[in-house]
């Protein structure tokens, strides 16, 4: 018994000592994250990348080109040029054709802060991810607003809302643009028993940038409490800070499951 005491103590003292990683605001590296395939209907694959911006604070743009692409001839797979702090699951996919070799490698470059990382994804088969594993990993992203439920609370009849928006616009730097997304959901996961009535349930909606290097001001950014049973709309005032090309996103959620809608801006 003295000897259990004695270890547990020394563990203790030793977890004391050791110091806590350090987070840091600013000046930190960005690393792509390859987060799994998935097969799709016409038997062609979806591999999903993600990334890790080790920065509690700092955003950063990283424009198409030498210090973010990908390998094979074509640079541009669809991925972002804006990367908000921490790490964010699911943020697209690039898609290969059916008969894409089991070993081949699909290669995402970041430079950042001088350093250099990449993310290699292929078709392992420990890799494959279904829609449910994709809701409990989402749920690590905030920007996601999914609710970390487990694998017993997954409604696994859900599926990911549908939605609809505003074309591609063109705006002068002096304008503030107006845009209007609409998400329809199926009407899973069913609602809660919630005595309390604190308990929001049903879809939510925001915006982020996805590409562009100038400050997007949305006023406002996200919906104030979720939808249930009827479209959740969000109308929202755009302000761009520099003229560019442009793409804005928007995320909906369910709570489990989510999808987003891109809308193309040129900035005059």
């Amino acid at each position: 018994m003295k000897t259990c005491v004695l270890v547990v103590l020394l563990a203790g003292s030793l977890a004391a000592q050791t110091p806590a990683p350090t987070a840091y605001d600013r000046g930190q590296d960005i690393s792509p994250t390859y987060d799994g395939w998935e097969q799709n209907a016409d038997g062609s694959y979806s591999l999903y990348f993600g990334y890790f911006n080790r920065n509690a604070d700092e955003e950063m743009d990283v424009p198409i080109g030498p210090n973010n692409s990908f390998d094979g001839g074509t640079a541009d797979r669809g991925q972002p040029t804006h990367f908000y702090p921490n790490r964010k699951w699911w943020v697209f996919g690039v898609n290969v054709p059916a008969n894409w070799p089991k070993e081949q490698r699909v290669t995402w470059t970041l430079v950042t802060h001088g350093k250099t990382n990449q993310a290699k994804g292929w078709l392992q088969p420990e890799w494959e991810v279904d829609k449910d594993l994709i809701a409990k990993n989402a749920a690590r992203d905030p920007s996601l607003m999914t609710n970390g439920t487990n694998e017993t609370d997954l409604d696994h009849e859900n599926r990911p809302p549908v939605i609809t928006g505003s074309a591609a616009q063109t705006v002068n730097v002096s304008d503030t643009l107006a845009l209007r997304v609409t998400a329809n959901d199926d009407g899973h996961p069913k609602p809660i028993p919630d005595p309390t009535g604190h308990l929001q349930q049903g879809v939510r909606v925001r915006w982020i940038v996805y590409r562009g290097a100038g400050k997007v001001q949305f006023t406002p950014d996200i919906m104030n409490q979720r939808v249930y049973g009827k479209p959740a709309t969000l109308e929202t005032k755009v302000r761009f800070s520099a003229p560019g090309a442009y793409r804005l996103r928007a995320i909906a959620s369910d709570g489990q499951t989510f999808s987003t809608y891109d809308v193309d801006v040129t900035v005059k």
